[in-house]
């Protein structure tokens, strides 16, 4: 391929987003001796995703950067792209980064992919995996663009160890994005205090479904996720019901998350559902209907009502604490 990888880096607060440090170890196993280039706008995430691998970075700077617009993240990152020559261009598949891809890859005249869960390099181009038909099937794609747009969903590489103080060339780009070029402008935002939720990066997730049958007894999974230092997580049913935010919702509408253990309690298991948690390393399925679907994914099945089941299982853990 010999070409460089462009990985966009996707921060807050000055810091990088995990996945985006998953995705410079991903461009590394295609890159075949090429660099892997950070793109941010961002010095500090530059920084830190040289510690985690990549080679050098571009920080976008300028005014027109101080807040998140796609339309104009698109174009710098486009016009640093026409510069650089990249084989290909890498997000996250967060709302943001797949937000960025179709904006970017109609910049470039290029062919994308949004969500993929692996990529490989074939002879001198790209195999992405993306599921398809609600996660059912794992599709591989090849784009014939010359450069290639893709998002990459969290949990599909595992971030490299860092080398802490490493240093990498880091060149500071003063871009300008013309008026013609923003499509909409963002007036106002308003994040909710549950929106700090960040099931994306969590090790362990614990999630109730409808068969937890009220909001009482759903909030008692709170305990176990304490145990483990984990964050809840809901099916899209309870998230309908009202009784959490929909910040904590896995799923096809919901969040891809990825985590070291799930655990997934009267959760039956919808297509949707599975779709965002199946890359999960680890999965416990607690359910009274032995014919339910989520016990298909699950490395360990309990069938037994989630109620029950759940008291125990903490008074379990406790005593290993």
């Amino acid at each position: 391929m010999a070409k460089d990888i462009l990985v966009v880096i996707e921060g807050a607060d000055g810091a990088p987003a995990g996945v985006s440090l998953e995705n410079i170890n991903a461009a590394k196993t295609v890159a075949d001796g090429a660099k892997v280039i950070a793109v941010s706008t961002c010095e500090n995430c530059a920084k830190t995703a040289i510690e985690y691998g990549a080679d050098c970075a571009y920080v976008i700077e300028g005014p027109q950067f101080e807040t998140y617009n796609a339309d104009v993240l698109a174009d710098a990152v486009a016009q640093i792209a026409a510069e650089a020559d990249p084989a290909a261009i890498l997000t996250a598949a967060t709302p943001k980064g797949k937000d960025l891809v179709p904006r970017l890859a109609a910049k470039l005249g290029a062919g994308s992919v949004n969500d993929a869960t692996g990529l490989e390099l074939d002879g001198d181009k790209i195999k992405f995996s993306v599921p398809v038909y609600g996660g059912g099937i794992i599709s591989d794609v090849e784009i014939e663009s010359p450069v290639q747009v893709a998002s990459i969903r969290s949990g599909a590489f595992a971030k490299a160890d860092p080398e802490t103080g490493k240093a990498g060339e880091i060149v500071k780009k003063a871009i300008t994005v013309a008026d013609d070029a923003v499509k909409f402008q963002v007036k106002d935002a308003v994040n909710e205090i549950t929106e700090s939720v960040n099931l994306e990066e969590a090790d362990v997730i614990v999630t109730g479904g409808r068969g937890m049958g009220s909001k009482e007894n759903y909030m008692k999974l709170q305990e176990l996720a304490d145990l483990f230092g984990g964050v809840l997580g809901c099916s899209r049913p309870v998230y309908e019901e009202g009784w959490i935010s929909r910040a904590h919702q896995v799923g096809q509408s919901g969040k891809i998350v990825a985590p070291n253990l799930y655990f997934a309690f009267g959760v039956s298991g919808a297509i949707q559902h599975i779709a965002g948690m199946v890359g999960s390393k680890y999965i416990v399925a607690v359910n009274k209907d032995e014919e339910a679907p989520i016990f298909d994914v699950a490395d360990i099945g309990i069938v037994g009502n989630a109620n029950e089941v759940l008291p125990l299982m903490i008074e379990e853990i406790k005593k290993f604490k």
